[in-house]
């Protein structure tokens, strides 16, 4: 368990992109294992995405994407979130997606060539938007819709460090492949939404509450373009966790919950969760994810 100081200091802010595709299956989303010795969630199934980087938030950036920080800024749902602050976290969603899974949002849409000219060029230390404009690019941040947004509770079950991650939904651009960068990445899974959460409680793969409740909501979808869709019509929802004890059981619960001091249900699926035998479960079993 984290210290209290720890569990005092402010969440660092994060940008995570919840992939999707259609397989033959219907919707599938796309789930990274984190290096086992990664110092955050190491061997556990994430979404691409990391922390905001200074850089990200740079003025050079504005000439470089195809909407402008105000607009970004709108369609976070976030009035007190500065405007380089909004655009730093949909350029961080960018970048993370492109540096542990290898897709590359960009208009035009890019050729193999030109990825990899990319590449040559960021590993030559050359900052991103010098890079993209010298290729004629630009970053393709409407191709990026807030989600959700997670805020960690003070001292974690899972004992993990606090983040203010945005979830954002993307779609895989045509001609493109996921592929895990074999550095932070050691593993890329394509899933349907009730797969993963089916091998999670066979214990197969290990996910954390944010993948969970997002792959319990993706599952009502036939089709990414359906949850594209949701997104667009609402606001991205800010889920703050709140603790309580089940008995000797640790428990967390979500806003709609009775416990929870926000009256308003934020997500569908389960309001609470309970960690039993080192894993989050709804009261009421698998089925629980779907009601």
């Amino acid at each position: 368990m984290p210290s209290s100081s720890a569990a005092d200091a402010p969440p660092r802010d994060a940008a995570s992109v919840v992939l999707l595709r259609d397989g033959a299956h219907g919707l599938e989303v796309l789930l990274l294992r984190r290096h086992q010795n990664s110092g955050v969630l190491g061997g556990l199934y994430v979404f691409p995405g990391g922390k905001l980087d200074v850089a990200d938030a740079d003025v050079g950036w504005r000439d470089a994407l195809d909407l402008p920080p105000d607009i970004l800024q709108a369609r976070l749902n976030e009035a007190d979130t500065p405007l380089a602050k909004a655009q730093g976290l949909h350029v961080a969603a960018l970048r993370e997606l492109y540096e542990e899974a290898g897709v590359l949002l960009a208009l035009p849409p890019p050729t193999l060539e030109l990825t990899q000219a990319l590449h040559t060029r960021l590993q030559a230390d050359e900052a991103w938007p010098q890079a993209l404009r010298g290729l004629s690019l630009r970053g393709h941040v409407s191709g990026l819709l807030p989600w959700s947004r997670w805020i960690t509770p003070r001292n974690p079950p899972v004992g993990t460090p606090r983040f203010d991650t945005r979830f954002f939904l993307a779609l895989l651009p045509a001609g493109q492949e996921a592929a895990h960068d074999d550095h932070e990445a050691v593993e890329s899974l394509w899933l349907t939404p009730r797969d993963a959460l089916q091998r999670y409680w066979q214990r197969e793969i290990e996910l954390i509450p944010p993948q969970l409740m997002a792959l319990a909501q993706l599952a009502r979808h036939a089709r990414a373009a359906d949850a594209w869709q949701e997104a667009l019509s609402r606001r991205a929802p800010c889920i703050q966790p709140e603790h309580f004890m089940d008995g000797e059981v640790r428990a967390m619960c979500y806003p709609g919950d009775p416990l929870h001091p926000i009256p308003e249900r934020a997500l569908p699926g389960p309001t609470r969760l309970r960690f039993v035998q080192k894993r989050f479960e709804p009261f009421d079993g698998f089925e629980g994810w779907f009601r």
